[in-house]
């Protein structure tokens, strides 16, 4: 009975959110603001003209860079080229179903917790919508890909990982998953393949003399980018940016290779589901607390990856039930502007940073049991 009512409530949910969804896109394309879907339709149509998306006359015209691979003006285009009415409903909307696909198709492990990550993550998730984010693209790569591990479906996980990496490059770090699994050698064999096909797909564009030049432009875009903001990163954090900022590609390698280290000496908690799930959500918060560009949107990726940990996790304590509750006033009151004037979120961040701060606690947490804590003896063995 007590799965039933969780199962409707996560239905009910889901058709909540998928109503605010259609309201969204619709509001948002009938006032014109669906700046970053036009950018991506935009940049993809540039690209199979055979002119370059990554130029200083792009960025003029869109208020914006376009940053993401060539890649993506290839898998984009079904939906670039649909009407200009239609795409943006066709991208919301299935970004936001998959997403809550891949919440409901997550392994055995999280069925009892399933509907309160769903409505964890919901109000974060509506922010992307509104905004046409792809991070949430990358959020439910994140976790289809881990699902699909999990069965021993080794395949679509690696060209799901590869995609997210081919288009935004985020995706690219849970490649180091594939050590927890079996048949490793054949996975990361896929990931050579497919990385290939990948990187060669812009080739099949014939407008270009030289498709794979675009590389090198999206290269050079990225060296020049540059901007006056202060990003929501641990490495923009008052009291911090003054070091963390100028080295932040030391902060960044330094970082992953501790990260690394840990990960190979404990190598005999590989077995352990709990483990696994802490090692997934230790990476997808390190690449966004740590990216020299986040935003409060791009937390959905992070805070996806902590969800998982800290609704199965037994035993939570009064500094865990407080930590989520000042990621829910931060993450899903504050930045809602239904719920908060924007001036008013801008100005507890801008003051307190407790959006960073307490995220980076957490995170900081996930690694202390992933290090700490002995693997979980009832974890199901994984799929062969």
């Amino acid at each position: 009975m007590e799965e039933v009512k969780k199962a409707k409530l996560f239905r009910i949910f889901f058709w909540v959110g998928f109503a605010v969804a259609i309201a969204a896109t619709l509001l948002e394309v009938a006032r014109g603001r669906n700046a970053n879907y036009i950018v991506y339709s935009d940049a993809t149509k540039l690209f199979w003209e055979g002119i370059n998306p990554y130029t200083m006359d792009f960025v003029e015209q869109h208020g914006r860079y376009f940053l993401y691979l060539p890649a993506f003006c290839c898998l984009f285009a079904p939906i670039a080229f649909m009407p200009w009415w239609l795409g943006p409903f066709v991208y919301n909307l299935g970004n936001y179903t998959l997403f809550y696909f891949s919440i409901k198709t997550l392994p055995e492990k999280f069925n009892n917790v399933k509907p309160w990550i769903f409505i964890f993550l919901l109000p974060i998730v509506l922010q992307s919508v509104f905004c046409y984010q792809y991070n949430l693209v990358v959020c439910y790569i994140f976790l289809f890909a881990f699902t699909l591990l999990e069965k021993g479906m080794g395949f679509w996980a690696v060209l799901l990982i590869l995609i997210s990496t081919f288009t935004k490059v985020y995706g690219g770090i849970q490649l180091g998953m594939l050590f927890l699994y079996p048949n490793k050698w054949k996975n990361f064999g896929y990931a050579i393949i497919i990385g290939i096909i990948l990187f060669l797909l812009p080739m099949i564009n014939p407008n270009f003399d030289n498709p794979l030049a675009t590389y090198g432009y999206m290269m050079d875009m990225n060296s020049t980018h540059q901007s006056a903001v202060d990003y929501i990163g641990i490495l923009y954090a008052q009291g911090l940016k003054s070091f963390l900022l100028p080295n932040f590609r030391i902060v960044q390698l330094t970082v992953l290779g501790i990260l690394c280290c840990i990960f190979f000496i404990k190598y005999r908690q590989w077995c352990d589901i709990t483990f696994r799930t802490q090692c997934l959500a230790i990476m997808m918060g390190y690449v966004i607390l740590f990216s020299d560009s986040p935003e409060t949107h791009t937390y959905i990726i992070a805070l996806a990856g902590y969800s998982l940990v800290f609704f199965t996790r037994k035993n939570k304590n009064k500094i865990d039930w407080i930590l989520f509750g000042l990621l829910v006033i931060n993450f899903d009151i504050l930045p809602t502007d239904l719920l908060c004037p924007p001036k008013i979120h801008e100005f507890i961040h801008q003051t307190f940073w407790l959006d960073v701060y307490t995220f980076t606690i957490c995170w900081f947490l996930i690694l202390r049991w992933a290090i700490k804590e002995d693997s979980d003896n009832t974890a199901k063995p994984i799929v062969k």
